[in-house]
């Protein structure tokens, strides 16, 4: 473990030096024993990856504190935690760029959300935008380059994939994601909060997602989604490159008409 100073009264913890299973356990257990027994000051914690990122309130810790923190923490790493159960979330594999993941993998638009949904997913955390997941591992057949300029709205409830990730939109926002289908799962409701503002998300670090496909006319929608424009890209370019729940908006693409930026090296239409 390594702390690295994030400014006066913030400390990153580096608790792996690379993505993967032992890596999530491990950020797993550090944040149980954080949540189950905070250190004095601590005002806040924001995991990711590798790290967590812990703040403190002023003049409350010390090098002799961090070094406690440490060896306490790196103890708790040892310790197995059960896992987390698995939250369903239901979609429907319908997104405007369905046909454009499937061409580039040299699959049909079924097999790639065959392929999608058969996966156990961990969220390895919550960014970007509130209660966004990074959910991993993705089948590495759907790995797809992000677009190089972003939409200016994706709606809410927009299932996607960036890079080696998934996830899903959580409110209306900008987003470069490819979007393969879309939701009727709230992620993000600021009403539920009360007293513990966790409760208004419906993921959080840890968890387990499973994808259900469904169909249209299970899902409530706001709105039509927009049509997917032929915009394909090679095979080559993009390799380089349980609780059920139902509730929110289903997403709108693009606007009627408006093509998705390219991939990296692709070419622009004239």
């Amino acid at each position: 473990m390594k702390w690295i100073s994030y400014g006066p009264d913030s400390w990153l913890l580096q608790f792996a030096g690379r993505v993967g299973d032992e890596a999530f356990a491990h950020g797993r257990a550090l944040v149980t024993e954080l949540e189950r027994h905070p250190p004095p000051g601590l005002v806040e914690f924001v995991p990711s990856f590798a790290t967590i990122l812990l703040e403190f309130s002023p003049g409350t810790i010390d090098a002799a504190g961090l070094s406690s923190l440490a060896t306490r923490l790196r103890t708790a790493t040892a310790r197995a935690v059960p896992p987390a159960p698995v939250k369903e979330i239901p979609v429907v594999y319908d997104g405007p760029d369905l046909g454009r993941v499937a061409e580039a993998h040299e699959l049909t638009t079924r097999e790639v959300g065959e392929l999608h949904s058969a996966t156990l997913y961990k969220v390895y955390l919550l960014g970007f935008s509130p209660g966004f997941p990074y959910l991993g591992d993705l089948d590495p057949r759907l790995h797809t380059p992000r677009f190089a300029a972003p939409r200016l709205r994706v709606a809410a409830g927009s299932v996607a994939i960036g890079g080696e990730h998934t996830g899903i939109y959580p409110v209306d926002s900008p987003g470069g994601w490819n979007i393969i289908g879309r939701t009727t799962a709230r992620l993000f409701d600021p009403a539920a909060a009360g007293e513990d503002e966790s409760a208004m998300f419906l993921l959080k670090p840890g968890d387990r997602v499973k994808f259900v496909p469904t169909h249209s006319g299970a899902a409530t929608v706001i709105g039509a989604a927009d049509s997917a424009a032929g915009t394909g890209i090679s095979p080559a370019s993009a390799r380089s490159g349980a609780t059920s729940v139902c509730a929110g908006e289903s997403p709108a693409g693009r606007k009627a008409g408006e093509s998705p930026a390219p991939l990296p090296g692709e070419r622009t239409p004239m």
